[in-house]
């Protein structure tokens, strides 16, 4: 069955509770949410959401019907049904893309609530963006639902983004940070949605500095696994990992533990791998409109430099740290060179680069997916945990489940349209298109290797930090 566009209009008066009871009425019905705007005017409510139905307009009218009349709402709902020449091209689109739907539709029993506190209103307001693919209307209203529960009420709902993957961002008033954080956790494993708080204000919009873990965070896959595949000694590589996850080896055992397992191994044949490497879905897109904003944007790697140097080259990366393979004739010796940065060392160089820029550690962002991000995430001002580990999103005050890098984007409150109308303004300027997607994974290895871009700080390390170093790229 092809889709039909019901367009509804909800105005009343707003108290903690009314999102949740439309999209709960929305919940039975087989529908998807295209698009939402909502706004609070002296506590008047104005909602419009745009949803494509599979199924009988007359029976979502009646289900709209009864919740605004419970709730004292007016409404009104437009259903254009589709002509041929739009159903061709939908089913023209549907072929090419065939995206799979992957959030869950929970049903909500919708609470009514009460008039809104001044008091709970006068609070710190809250960010909460919702991410999933698609967004659904059960699982929408589950969310809500938790808001409302905490006394929390939504001020606004704007769409920012229909693709890759769809996401909302709400202005909530009322509700305490930490237990609606807490709230919407539970209500996120519920219903298969990434869900993201933060606070209102000034410091949100005053993330600077980006640091983004290599290894199935900017690239696809893991480097030093494929190393071990064209070594031939993966089975040995795959024993050590097994113990160092059950703590039998800290990282630098493992790291050099491994690494004993490639000496011999022809630099050109790193080199392979490196080439071979895929930048993860939506990577390109991230750092470009992160440096369009000002932002500085680097990655900190457990990895060889020899492998993450190319992407510091492609995307233009303000900085860099590394560790560093020794190679002697063309051959790698099966050493690291000096200390390795692993999961304290990748929290210091954070900390080393806000300050080389210039950048308060409140105003910096975080991105990886393993335990040895965790300390990094933890330090940064704001942590992302990318497909992270359980122990990594336990950590982190973000988690963002999706298959593309630029959903981070949403997190920060980028939309898709803004996104898009910088690629344009660029495209005109230069006559340049967007970036490729292609190219990235990294691997893991030893001495740390830190790299400035020209212009930017570059005051020497001091001596204990080892072997460690800055060069002007």
């Amino acid at each position: 069955m092809n889709p039909i566009s019901v367009l509804v209009t909800v105005t009343g008066r707003d108290r903690p509770g009314v999102t949740a009871a439309v999209f709960s009425s929305f919940a039975a019905h087989d529908v998807d949410v295209v698009d939402v705007e909502q706004v609070v005017i002296r506590d008047r409510l104005i909602l419009g959401v745009d949803l494509e139905l599979r199924g009988d307009p007359g029976s979502l009218r009646h289900s709209i019907d009864t919740a605004c009349a419970a709730l004292g709402l007016e409404r009104e709902i437009t259903v254009t049904e589709p002509n041929e020449a739009e159903i061709e091209a939908a089913e023209a689109a549907a072929e090419a893309e065939a995206a799979a739907e992957a959030a869950a539709d929970v049903e909500v029993q919708a609470a009514h609530g009460g008039p809104a506190d001044p008091v709970a209103r006068s609070r710190p307001k809250q960010h909460v963006i919702v991410i999933g693919n698609p967004l659904r209307p059960g699982a929408i209203a589950h969310i809500t639902q938790r808001i409302a529960d905490l006394g929390g009420n939504i001020e606004s709902v704007t769409q920012l983004s229909t693709y890759p993957v769809s996401s909302l961002e709400m202005i909530v008033a009322g509700a305490e940070e930490q237990p609606l954080r807490g709230a919407l956790v539970r209500a996120a494993s519920d219903t298969g949605l990434d869900v993201a708080v933060e606070r209102s204000g000034l410091a949100r919009r005053a993330k600077r500095l980006v640091v983004l873990d290599v290894d199935s965070t900017l690239v696809q896959g893991e480097g030093i696994d494929e190393l071990a595949k064209l070594a031939g000694v993966a089975d040995q590589v795959r024993e050590i990992t097994r113990a160092a996850m059950a703590g039998e080896l800290d990282f630098a055992q493992s790291l050099t533990s491994r690494v004993a397992l490639f000496a011999g191994l022809p630099v050109s044949a790193v080199h392979t791998v490196r080439d071979a490497m895929k930048l993860t879905p939506g990577a390109s897109t991230l750092v470009r409109t992160l440096k369009r904003l000002g932002y500085a944007v680097g990655l900190v790697s457990g990895g060889f430099t020899v492998m993450t140097d190319r992407f510091v080259t492609e995307l233009d990366l303000d900085f860099s740290a590394a560790n560093e393979l020794e190679v002697a004739d063309g051959t790698v010796t099966g050493r690291v060179l000096g200390p390795i940065l692993d999961r304290a060392g990748k929290a210091a160089a954070l900390s080393r680069f806000a300050e080389q820029f210039g950048v308060p550690l409140a105003q910096t962002v975080a991105i990886g997916d393993g335990a040895n991000d965790i300390d990094m995430l933890r330090t940064a001002g704001l942590g992302i945990a990318f497909n992270g580990k359980a122990a990594v999103r336990e950590s982190a005050e973000v988690t963002v489940n999706q298959p593309f890098l630029d959903a981070v984007l949403y997190v920060l409150g980028i939309s898709r349209l803004e996104i898009e109308a910088a690629d344009v303004e660029d495209a005109s300027a230069d006559g340049n298109g967007s970036a490729n997607e292609d190219g990235g994974e990294d691997g893991e290895g030893g001495q740390e290797m830190v790299t400035a871009k020209p212009g930017s700080p570059s005051d020497s390390l001091s001596a204990s930090q080892g072997s460690a170093s800055i060069a002007a790229r």
